[in-house]
């Protein structure tokens, strides 16, 4: 409700006495004029620039007209045959200024999280892109009353406020403003209204248009309402028709109409407004799409259309948008790219025939004609990671107060990277690289700059990432910016069109406050400007230092003077960089220079107080290979901590050229300078001797120091961001970018890495997880093209524009083998999901097969004319369906897409593209294809008429056809697994689809990227998805990935593989359990370890057909099996005993040792193993409760089973409620990555604690014991004991992040007692229980065996020493074993170590264990005692008695241990003393607690 003074309305123009112009202002030709049609005055704004003509409220920007009234009326006429303009500021509840503009200068609606453009369009025209222009010469008097609340809410999902500023600006001819909280309808009088008894609110008399008695209001005035009715943000669906009745509105009315919508209270619910919109004919709910919104002019009417559609269902119209709005993180655009076709909307009855010509041009809105649907989560893409650093240049990185982050650009976005978690969180709004950055003295304000012309300036709140005010700068471009140190103060320093310098001053303390940035100097100057800044000690003097000069600035009486510092004979010199001393003393201004002095300059008496000069050492032979560093009056040689040294000499000295300086930064004790031979050198203020330096892999650009002066950030031109460490001294990589537009990219599933490949002559591979760079292919003689992944083993293929094709071991890091089969530049490299065949392709038409399934791969076959010669430069040019069955490419010209055997390449589809638009004037050609999932087989072609062709792979028939995907032809496109979303992308934006929505898939855009994006794609496990131009984007998918249909290519090897449910057990599809069914709103926490990958499933059997059966009689292979077919491994390992120890009891002696090691064995291993342990007598049941024991079952597995088809329901298990008590350490939790498991019955169940959103990971057909998880939470083990079906237990090894079984192991014979990985994630051992008395280890990257071994009695617990992989401890009755693992060769071998208890600690069986600080053991026994031991002198040193029962569970971090009991207790303990106790060398000391 507006305030009592703004009620029922307020006439702005009254209340603000414009014609005074005290409270308001005007610029240009604003006349007051009378009007001959309202017989009054008005006021006419014109001229040939709109920006300096107009009428603005209040006077100044730093003012605001408070004016909270829903509804802003604006009477107003455009002038004939120009442009208009009108702006309004409109400020949200939060405070959040956000401009709103109508002109007829917009050809399009154009949105970001502080600027809203309306396209005013006043003339008719055949097609969209002519529809924008000036007024025509019969243009009338409009009423244009916008709906400011419902403005915001819908295209921004912001709250009203008020309205805060107006500017009108030329050309057009405006009566008044009014604000009001009512509804008025202009064509109706009060006198109207009372005799018809009218449910309307007529207009106000001084608001009222003059109607000459007998006419229609409508014939010679507009209204035009914004937005529409039935898009208005109500809690009560609009039901109503937008025609008015008969008795009101006899002529036409004309609205600013999006699509009829309803919201739910979004401020209510808090998530994202439920939207409902109503067809013409009935009211469906479905999800919101954002319209676009166009005024215009219209003569005919358009029919309605569908976007994407069957074959059958032909458009008489095709509609485009590019709309792109910024809403939550500043880069979702929810823009359906049909969804809005412009049309007349006619309110008199009866209504005109379609296609009848108007009478005259009428302004009117755009108006839906179709039913457009979007999807929910909205937004469904989040940004999660960016690699890459600049853009525009490799400055601009700075410390935040704290110097726990670093704040740096990336290209568009603005990434803020914690230095010790690697989380990033971002700025996003810029559409252009950013050119500079600023960050004000207490941490709350960022400024920021944009490189293309016209320089956009954006001021943010840093704490939040919100945008506070974005204006636009005066000059061309901006290249630099600084605040003063309370950041009340902003200078910037750019060049104007003409290219001249450019230095301006903003005053900044009302932002953040309701207020802009107010400009409050400017100045033109003639020297050259590198670097400026301002004076921490006082906001109003400044600093700049250029070619030949430096310049001491000071802001007065709002003007901006400068005078020169003269530098004598060194005023030639090109300075690159200052720095202000940083002692509250100090008058010390720090200058740089490219060769290499260093000016020390008293900025009070302007004058020069030092010089010194980086020069290289000469060597006796010439060379200036070795540096030294030279102090004051002499040269000192120093080398500090193994630095490279170099040499200082006094700037007197014409000792030759010096090292370019390129950057430096002072701290109150330091200096920090960075150089273009690749060093970072720290130095103490009188440069004495060098502290510390870095050396980069290329010429450093700028560095900062933090604010604590302990840590030097350092940035090069090639791309790198670090920071050395300066107490540790260590150097810490935190960003590496590709220096040029990323062309391709590839994905890994099973090590989740990515591989890209860039103009700037590179291959790096990069891990997912990190997003940190792994490796770096270059070679000076080869231009990389095209890259691949081999699906199955850790092989990189890479094309060159040679036409060679290079296959790279990213294990050994080296070439495994190179072809060259092409004469031309390789186009396109794709794999085979099943790992059998590489296919590539030249820009001469040749296409090459190879044979891939070993280490070195070789040629099959070579075609030529095959593939397009001419064919657009795509990543999408070349692909395999997912069953590895089919190849497609476009060839053998663009206009063919050909589909031909990967076996044989025997053709089997051709499609003539250019036939398919029969309508259309030219020949249509493909530009980028991709399979979709196996069933139901199609391939996806987008073409150059910017649509996306769905054939069907077999017949080549047109199954749908989604047109309008871009306004140019899509290079790239990518459907996930379970056919849910498309992702299609061309110039800078990316567009998600509701792939399954055939009748009108609705669409969400987002931006981000500043060059044209080259490549997307999913990311393996399909929760993530990728796009490559400028830098590389991770997104978060936060929708809930769909079914995949059976034995499509998400079952397929192309992903992280799945593996088979078991004997006996088909594994069903498992779905996602979430409030109401619907998708989680947010991801998991990120962190640098890998991230929740919920969405494991386990595939089909291989050539399933819908039905299979089990039988009893049917078991696993005894050993190590892989995912596809549990084959037998082609070498086992074989016992050997050494002559330490003869028999069973040898082993047991307690002090004895013995070792065995592994040797391969190709045939008669599994007999001889078998006999021994039917040899072994069966031990009985320890008195230990650790021990797992199954359950009793009283029902059995059904001996055969049906599975339906894809195309019919089935049951899908959605959540399990339970948790499986009976189990042993089955609950693993990665508290950084979030990762949380647990086990019920036969199933893994992963759950996340953000928003309880399961998913199960089944394939064990008995109960699990116990599971353990990697230390880099990517791997998890789980066992489960044997059954009537399987004689032995089955260990599965799971794939995290693709949530897929990679392998499954067979070893043990009734159960496994525990499960533990080695420090360095390589090894896996296992312990089987009392029953089977086997430890065997694993190679966990082969998953085979390398040694096992029979112990003498049941052990209890096993844990690997986290500080030496290759050491692990068993506990069990009466000692302790320590295992330590030697390797020769092929050959494994363990040195056992057995250590008996002490009789003091009055402990029968030990059967727990965790390791504390080095080198501590701590250990708890049945008795519920706890003994300490020093595994350096092999003796237990201190027991304490813990617990009353048996101690099952124990876990130490730093100085606390925490024990867990059978009597139901967890104890925690103060173990920081213990330490201290062993070194101390006492006996054995044991207390109660008691």
């Amino acid at each position: 409700m507006a305030k009592a003074w703004q009620h029922p309305f307020l006439n702005v123009f009254r209340h603000f006495k414009v014609g005074e112009w005290k409270r308001s202002t005007k610029e240009g030709d604003v006349t007051p004029v009378t009007d001959k049609t309202l017989k009054c005055t008005v006021y006419r704004i014109r001229g040939s620039v709109s920006a300096g003509n107009y009428i603005q409220l209040p006077q100044t920007s730093t003012q605001s007209l408070g004016l909270t009234g829903r509804y802003l009326y604006v009477l107003f006429r455009p002038l004939p045959s120009k442009h208009f303009v009108i702006h309004l500021d409109v400020a949200t509840e939060d405070s959040q200024v956000i401009r709103v503009s109508f002109s007829s200068l917009f050809r399009e609606l154009k949105s970001t999280a502080t600027w809203l453009q309306f396209p005013f369009i006043c003339e008719a025209g055949t097609s969209r892109k002519d529809l924008a222009g000036v007024a025509p010469s019969g243009a009338r008097w409009t009423c244009l009353q916008l709906d400011l609340q419902d403005v915001l809410l819908v295209y921004l999902n912001r709250r009203y406020g008020h309205l805060k500023s107006v500017r009108l600006c030329a050309n057009l001819l405006v009566k008044s403003l009014y604000t009001s909280d009512l509804c008025f309808e202009p064509a109706v009088t009060v006198a109207e209204a009372r005799r018809a008894k009218l449910p309307v609110t007529p207009v106000p008399r001084e608001m009222a248009f003059p109607v000459p008695k007998g006419d229609s209001w409508h014939e010679h005035y507009v209204h035009i309402r914004f937005p529409s009715v039935g898009s208005r943000a109500s809690s009560e669906p609009a039901r109503k028709s937008r025609s008015p009745p008969e008795a009101v509105f006899r002529g036409r009315v004309r609205e600013l109409v999006p699509p009829p919508v309803a919201f739910s209270n979004p401020f209510l619910d808090g998530v994202s407004p439920a939207v409902q919109m109503f067809g013409p004919t009935a009211a469906r709910p479905v999800p919101r799409p954002l319209p676009e919104v166009s005024l215009f002019c219209e003569h005919s009417e358009v029919p309605s259309m569908n976007g994407p559609r069957d074959r059958s269902q032909e458009p008489s119209a095709r509609a485009e948008v590019t709309d792109k709005h910024t809403a939550g993180n500043g880069v979702h655009t929810a823009a359906p790219e049909s969804a809005v076709v412009p049309v007349a909307l006619e309110d008199v009855a009866p209504r005109q025939p379609p296609g009848r010509k108007q009478s005259r041009p009428e302004m009117t809105l755009g108006e839906t004609v179709f039913e457009q649907r979007s999807f929910l989560p909205d937004p469904i893409l989040k940004l999660k990671g960016v690699i890459g650093f600049g853009g525009h240049s490799t400055k601009w990185a700075l410390w935040t107060k704290d110097g726990a982050a670093v704040v740096y650009p990336c290209h568009a976005v603005i990434v803020v990277l914690h230095v010790d978690t690697r989380e990033q969180r971002f700025f996003l709004g810029h559409t252009d690289k950013v050119s500079a950055l600023a960050l004000d003295g207490s941490g709350s304000l960022l400024a920021s700059a944009q490189a293309r012309p016209p320089s956009m300036l954006r001021l943010w709140d840093f704490q939040t990432g919100g945008c506070l005010s974005l204006l636009r700068s005066p000059v061309h471009a901006l290249c630099s910016l600084s605040f003063s140190s309370n950041g009340v103060l902003l200078c910037g320093v750019g060049k104007d069109s003409h290219g001249r310098t450019v230095v301006l001053a903003w005053g900044t303390e009302q932002v953040g406050r309701g207020g802009e940035a107010v400009l409050l100097a400017k100045t033109h100057t003639g020297v050259d400007i590198q670097a400026f800044k301002v004076a921490f000690f006082d906001e109003t003097r400044m600093a700049s230092c250029g070619q030949g000069g430096i310049r001491l600035w000071r802001l007065r009486g709002g003007e901006l003077r400068s005078c020169p510092v003269d530098l004598g004979e060194h005023r030639v010199l090109e300075l690159t960089d200052l720095a202000f001393g940083q002692a509250q003393d100090s008058h010390t201004l720090y200058v740089c220079g490219r060769s290499g002095h260093i000016l020390e300059i008293d900025h009070r008496r302007r004058a020069v107080r030092r010089v010194r000069r980086l020069l290289p050492t000469q060597t006796p032979g010439g060379h200036s290979s070795q540096k030294q560093p030279f102090g004051a009056g002499g040269w000192v040689p120093c080398c500090v901590g193994g630095a490279v040294p170099m040499l200082w000499a006094d700037a007197a000295h014409p000792l030759g050229p010096g090292i370019s300086i390129s950057s430096l930064s002072v701290s109150q004790t330091t200096c920090a300078v960075g150089s273009d031979d690749g060093y970072v050198r720290l130095w103490p203020l009188d440069f004495s001797s060098v502290l510390l330096e870095a050396e980069h892999e290329g010429p450093v650009s700028w560095v900062c120091v933090s604010p604590d002066g302990l840590r030097v950030l350092s940035a090069t031109l090639s791309g790198h961001l670090g920071f050395l460490d300066v107490p540790s001294r260590e150097y810490n990589t935190l960003a590496r970018s590709h220096t040029a537009p990323v062309l391709a990219l590839a994905t890994e599933g099973s090590r989740g890495q990515l591989a890209t490949v860039s103009q700037d002559d590179t291959v790096r591979v990069w891990d997912l997880a990190t997003l940190q760079q792994l490796y770096d292919l270059r070679s000076p003689e080869e231009t990389p093209r095209a890259i691949a992944f081999h699906p199955t083993r850790p092989v990189l293929f890479c094309g060159f524009a040679s036409g060679a094709v290079c296959s790279f071991s990213l294990e050994a890091a080296g070439v495994l083998v190179r072809h060259r089969r092409h004469q031309g530049a390789v186009t396109g490299l794709a794999a085979s999901p099943d790992g059998s065949f590489l296919f590539s392709s030249c820009s001469q038409g040749t296409l090459a097969q190879y044979h891939c399934s070993t280490t070195r791969c070789r040629v099959l076959r070579v075609t030529a004319n095959m593939v397009c010669r001419d064919a657009h430069p795509t990543p999408n040019a070349l692909v395999v369906s997912g069953d590895s069955r089919l190849l497609a490419f476009v060839g053998p010209s663009k206009y063919v897409v050909t589909i031909v055997s990967t076996a044989s390449l025997e053709e089997l589809l051709r499609v003539d593209v250019s036939a398919l638009e029969l309508a259309s004037s030219r020949l249509d050609s493909a530009v980028a294809i991709c399979f979709g999932p196996v069933p139901p087989g199609h391939l996806l072609v987008s073409t150059s008429s910017h649509t996306v062709v769905v054939l069907d792979a077999a017949s080549g028939r047109v199954v749908r056809e989604l047109s309008g995907v871009h306004s140019v032809a899509c290079p790239s496109l990518a459907l996930s697994r379970d056919a849910r979303f498309l992702l299609t992308a061309t110039d800078r934006v990316i567009r998600v689809w509701d792939y399954p929505a055939k009748a009108s898939p609705g669409c969400q855009v987002y931006i981000g990227h500043s060059e044209p994006v080259r490549a997307v794609a999913f990311a393996p496990g399909q929760r993530q998805l990728l796009s490559v131009a400028d830098a590389i984007f991770l997104w978060d998918v936060l929708g809930a990935p769909g079914r995949s249909p059976s034995g499509s290519a998400g079952d397929s090897p192309g992903a992280p593989p799945t593996c088979e449910a078991g004997p006996g057990a088909r594994q069903p599809e498992d779905t996602e359990a979430g409030t109401g069914g619907l998708p989680r709103q947010q991801v998991p926490v990120p962190s640098q370890a890998s991230p929740l990958q919920l969405g494991a499933r386990a595939g089909p059997l291989k050539g399933a057909d819908g039905a299979f059966s089990t039988s009893d009689e049917e078991g696993p292979s005894q050993e190590s099996h892989n995912p596809e077919g549990l084959h037998q491994a082609s070498s086992l390992p074989m016992l050997v005993k050494e002559a330490s120890g003869a028999g069973d009891g040898a082993q047991g002696a307690p002090g004895g040792t013995w070792g065995f090691s592994m040797h391969p064995h190709s045939c008669g291993w599994a007999t001889a193993r078998s006999t021994t342990k039917a040899q072994a007598r069966p031990s009985a049941r320890p008195d230990c409760y650790r021990h797992f024991t199954a359950r009793y079952k009283a029902s059995s597995l059904v001996k055969s089973a049906s599975v339906p088809s894809a195309r019919v329901e089935r049951l899908l298990l959605k959540a399990v409620v339970g948790y499986n008590g009976n189990g042993r350490a089955n609950v693993v939790w990665k508290p950084d990555t979030g990762f949380f498991a647990y086990t019920c019955g036969c199933l893994v169940v992963v759950e996340d604690l953000h928003s309880g959103a399961q998913r199960h990971w089944l394939g064990h057909p008995e109960e699990i014991s116990t599971l353990a998880l990697s230390h880099n939470a990517q791997i998890l083990a789980s066992a489960s004991g044997c059954s009537s079906t399987a004689s032995r237990c089955q260990i599965r090894i799971w794939d995290v992040p693709g949530g897929s079984c990679r392998h499954l192991l067979s070893y043990h014979d009734t159960a496994v007692q525990a499960l533990a990985f080695s420090p360095d994630d390589a090894l896996l051992v296992t312990l089987g229980d009392y029953g089977d008395r086997t430890l065997a280890l694993w190679s966990v990257a082969t998953c085979e065996l390398l040694s096992s071994v029979r112990l003498p009695e049941p052990a209890h617990g096993v844990a690997f020493n986290p500080r030496d992989a290759r050491e692990l401890t068993c506990v069990g009755q009466g000692a302790i074993t320590s295992w330590l693992l030697q390797q020769r060769g092929a050959d494994v071998t363990l040195q056992v170590h057995r250590e008996p208890i002490p009789e003091e600690v009055g402990a029968g069986e030990l059967t727990s264990l965790c390791y504390g600080a080095a080198p501590l053991l701590y250990c708890g026994s049945n008795a519920g005692r706890v003994c300490v031991w020093d595994t350096r002198a092999g003796r237990c040193f201190l027991a304490w008695e813990a617990d009353d029962g048996e101690i099952g569970v124990l876990l130490c971090s730093g100085a606390r241990l925490v024990s867990g009991s059978n009597t139901r207790r967890l104890r925690l303990w103060a173990v920081g003393a213990v330490p201290e106790l062993r070194r101390k060398g006492l006996a054995l000391c044991s207390w109660s607690t008691n």
